[in-house]
C-alpha cells in the first residue's frame, strides 16, 4: 500500500506565526534549508519525517495536528456549496478544491460564509420575510449556524474548557461525584436546589435553582453542572468567546450556552476516566452510561469529542436526526462530513432506528469516496413526563472508520472483510455521484444527465 504524502503548509505557517519565528530561524531549528521550508509551507513538498521529528523535539508539537481532516472538511463543505444551482456550469475539479482548502483555508471559509449568507437571503425572500432589509445593513450569517461552525471547525473539542471540567470532576476527600460536588458548590454559594413538577427543565432565580422533577436523572445531573459552569466558570467562558470573535451578541449568547453544555458533558464524563472506561468496555455505550450516570446520547456525543492532543480516542462521527430526517446535531472527527443543509442520506441506518426503539442497529457502510465505516443507530426519544405532554422523537448515529472497528464491541461477529457486506451511503444527493441509487431524490449537479423518453430505469434520467 502506498503511503499518502502529507502536505500541511498552512499548519506550518500557523505554527511559525504562533512562535514568532522567521522562516530562516524556523528552518534552522528544524534542520532544513530555507528553500526546502519555503516549499513545504507552500505545499510544493510534503512534510518529511525529519521535519515531523523536529516539530516534536524542538517545539513539543503534536504532529497529529498536521492531519488533513480540516482540509477534507473544507473540501466537503465547498463541494456542497458549489452544488447550489446558483453556480451554473461545471464545478471546479476536486484537486482545485483541495488545493484551495490546504493553501488558502481563510479564503475557503470566507467563500462558505458568503454562500451561507446568500442562502439565508434567498430563503428569507422566498418566505416573504418582511424583516429583510429593514435596517438596510449587510446580510449577517445566522447566529445558530455561526456557532455550529465554530464547534465544527474546533473539532468539537475545547481544550481549556475540557480540562477545567476534568479538574472540577475529580473526587474530593468526601468522595463526591461531579453532580454531588455541584450540589456542594451551590450550597456554598447559598443557592437552594429544589425539584418541581411542571417547571422548566432548569430555572435560576436569585438564590433558588429549580430543576424539572419529571426530567430523567442524567438530564438533571447535566443541567445541574451546566448551571455550575455559568456560575463558577464565567471568566473562562467569556475568554473563550472573546477568542471566537462572533459577529453578533446573539451568536455569542448561543455559544455561551454551548460552552456551558460542553463543560457539563465534560464534567459528567471526565476526559481521562471516560477514555479509559471506553477502551476497557470496548465502547459499550450502555455500560458507559450506567457507569457514569449519563444517557446514551450524552455518552455518544462525548465519544465524538475525545480529540485531546497527545491522548486522542477513536475518531467518531456523531449525529442526531428528527423524524423528518433533519440533522439537529452533527459532528465528525472522521473523514465523513455531513451535509450542512437538509437531511442525511436515506440509506443510512439512523433513519431506521425509529422503527426499533430501545435497540442498537449496526450497519457496515461505504461512502462514494471508498471509505468504509461501522455505523450504529438508536432512537433516543424523550418522554414529556405525562400523558398529555408531547414526546420528542430523535435518533442518534455514531460511527468510525472500519480500521478502528475492532475496538468496538459492536463489531463482533460482523464480516468486516467482506466487501459485499458494506451498504453504499452518501452525504447529500446533490453532491453524491452514485449512478444506481434507488433512493436518489435529485440529480447530482456535478454530472451531466442523459434523458431518453423511450427508456425508464430506476430514475427518469441516466447519469454520465
Amino acid at each position: 500500500m502506498a503511503i499518502q504524502k502529507l502536505y500541511a503548509g498552512a499548519k506550518l505557517r500557523e505554527l511559525r506565526g504562533r512562535l514568532g519565528l522567521t522562516q530562516k530561524d524556523f528552518a534552522t531549528k528544524l534542520g532544513v534549508s530555507l528553500p526546502y521550508l519555503n516549499q513545504m509551507e507552500n505545499n510544493n513538498r510534503p512534510v518529511s519525517s525529519g521535519v515531523m521529528l523536529g516539530l516534536v523535539q524542538e517545539f513539543g508539537f503534536d504532529v497529529t495536528e498536521l492531519s488533513s481532516r480540516d482540509t477534507e472538511r473544507l473540501v466537503s463543505d465547498m463541494r456542497e456549496a458549489l452544488a447550489d444551482p446558483v453556480f451554473a456550469g461545471a464545478a471546479p475539479p476536486l484537486p482545485d478544491l483541495r488545493l484551495t482548502a490546504s493553501n488558502a483555508s481563510s479564503l475557503a471559509r470566507a467563500f462558505l460564509e458568503l454562500h451561507s449568507a446568500y442562502r439565508q437571503t434567498h430563503e428569507r425572500l422566498a418566505s416573504l420575510d418582511e424583516a429583510l432589509g429593514r435596517d438596510g445593513g449587510p446580510m449577517a450569517a445566522s447566529p445558530w449556524e455561526e456557532v455550529r461552525d465554530f464547534f465544527h471547525y474546533c473539532d468539537n473539542y475545547i481544550d481549556a474548557v475540557d480540562r477545567a471540567a476534568e479538574r472540577f470532576s475529580k473526587l474530593d476527600d468526601n468522595g463526591l461525584s461531579p453532580s454531588g460536588r455541584a450540589r456542594s458548590v451551590l450550597e456554598e454559594m447559598g443557592i437552594k436546589l429544589s425539584f418541581e413538577d411542571n417547571s422548566p427543565i432548569r430555572s435560576l432565580s436569585g438564590k433558588s435553582l429549580v430543576l424539572a422533577n419529571n426530567s430523567g436523572g442524567p438530564t438533571q445531573r447535566f443541567q445541574l453542572l451546566h448551571q455550575v459552569a455559568l456560575l463558577t466558570q464565567n471568566d473562562l467562558l467569556e475568554a473563550t468567546l472573546d477568542l471566537a470573535r462572533f459577529q453578533s451578541d446573539t451568536a455569542r449568547a448561543i455559544a455561551k450556552i454551548g460552552l456551558a453544555n460542553y463543560f457539563a458533558g465534560a464534567a459528567l464524563l471526565p476526559y481521562r476516566a471516560f477514555l479509559e472506561a471506553a477502551q476497557q468496555t470496548r465502547h459499550d455505550l450502555e455500560q458507559l452510561a450506567d457507569r457514569f450516570g449519563a444517557s446514551i446520547e450524552q455518552v455518544a456525543h462525548r465519544l465524538s469529542t475525545l480529540q485531546r492532543p497527545g491522548r486522542k480516542g477513536i475518531p467518531f462521527f456523531f449525529v442526531r436526526v428528527d423524524q423528518a430526517g433533519t440533522i439537529t446535531k452533527r459532528h465528525s472527527a472522521t473523514r465523513l462530513q455531513f451535509a450542512r443543509f437538509g437531511g442525511a442520506c436515506p440509506l443510512w441506518n439512523v433513519h431506521s432506528a425509529f422503527e426499533t426503539p430501545g435497540r442498537f442497529l449496526r450497519q457496515l457502510a461505504e461512502t462514494p469516496d471508498g471509505v468504509r465505516y461501522l455505523c450504529l443507530a438508536r432512537d433516543v426519544s424523550k418522554s414529556g413526563g405525562s400523558f398529555n405532554a408531547p414526546v420528542r422523537r430523535f435518533a442518534i448515529g455514531l460511527g468510525c472508520e472500519i480500521s478502528h472497528a475492532k475496538g468496538l464491541v459492536y463489531a463482533d461477529d460482523l464480516d468486516l472483510g467482506n466487501a459485499n457486506a458494506f451498504e453504499p451511503i452518501g452525504i447529500s444527493c446533490r453532491i453524491c455521484y452514485r449512478k444506481d441509487c434507488h433512493q436518489r431524490s435529485v440529480p447530482p449537479l456535478e454530472r451531466r444527465l442523459r434523458i431518453d423518453p423511450n427508456r425508464r430505469g430506476l430514475l427518469p434520467y441516466e447519469i454520465d
